[in-house]
Order: structure tokens, then sequence, then C-alpha cells
């Protein structure tokens, strides 16, 4: 599974009423018959927090509007 797949399941699994967020319980919840590929993600994948929190905020900000604005 390419690991940009397996982040996207993982995150999904993280805001997802799942119990236990553990690696079996995610896998199990993104309907992988094994947690390997979260695992190795886990373990393996280089990222930067402070750029993954700067895309998100960028994201959101283009796609949401400003709280108080809705209807």
């Amino acid at each position: 599974m390419e690991p940009r797949a397996t982040a996207r399941a993982y995150l999904l699994g993280l805001l997802s009423n799942v119990e236990r967020k553990n690696c079996w319980q995610l896998a199990e919840q993104a309907g992988h018959g094994r947690p390997g590929p979260m695992q190795r993600l886990l373990r393996y994948a280089c990222w930067d927090a402070d750029a993954v929190r700067d895309d998100i905020r960028a994201y959101a900000a283009e796609h949401w509007p400003p709280a108080g604005d809705g209807p």
C-alpha cells in the first residue's frame, strides 16, 4: 500500500469511533488484514509536524469559511 494511502487510512481511523486507537484496530477499521503498513508508516516515515500543521491550516482556510460566517 502506498504510504499516502496508509497515512490517510491511519488519520481516518484516528478520527473514527474506534474505541481503542492502536495499529490493530486502526488497520481493521481501514479494512486491512494486518497492522504492518500502519506500523511501518509510524516507524519509518519522516515528516515535519510544523509543515503538516501549516498545510492543514492552509487547506482549512481555503475550503472552510471563517467561524461565524455560516448559516
